[in-house]
């Protein structure tokens, strides 16, 4: 499965907060070793090696990261891109909580906080695209 798949069942690689934690780290970093995402997210907050690798593994399982050796290593990448895997969350919480209207979902998440007059250009422009599509 290449990054840009979506999985066969979307629920089943759904990640988990701390998987999402390692995905980010992933997406950063490209590739990493375990010792690699453990080192980044133990400054963020305490956390055991096993406990990293134990969930890398189930992400493995899940498909939600590919492996391959180098060596002696196993180096983790993220098994779909993030804009993917964003995508895959924002329509569930839409289908899930907006009945998949996305102007509700994004009129919510407007009224939410504050968006910069940077932000509040940039949706014109979406609107604009989506307008012309």
């Amino acid at each position: 499965m290449t990054q840009s798949d979506t999985p066969a069942n979307p629920s089943a690689r759904k990640p988990t907060e701390a998987e999402l934690e390692i995905l980010r780290v992933l997406w950063t970093k490209g590739s990493a070793t375990v010792r690699d995402i453990f080192d980044v997210l133990s400054q963020e907050r305490p956390m055991g090696y096993t406990t990293v690798l134990k969930t890398m593994q189930i992400m493995l399982d899940k498909g939600l990261v590919s492996r391959t050796e180098e060596g002696k290593a196993h180096i983790y990448a993220a098994a779909m891109r993030e804009e993917a895997m964003q995508g895959q969350l924002l329509q569930d919480l839409s289908d899930k909580l907006f009945s998949g209207s996305p102007a509700l979902l994004a009129m919510h998440a407007l009224s939410m906080q504050p968006a910069s007059d940077e932000e509040i250009q940039l949706i014109k422009a979406l609107i604009e695209r989506k307008r012309g599509a």
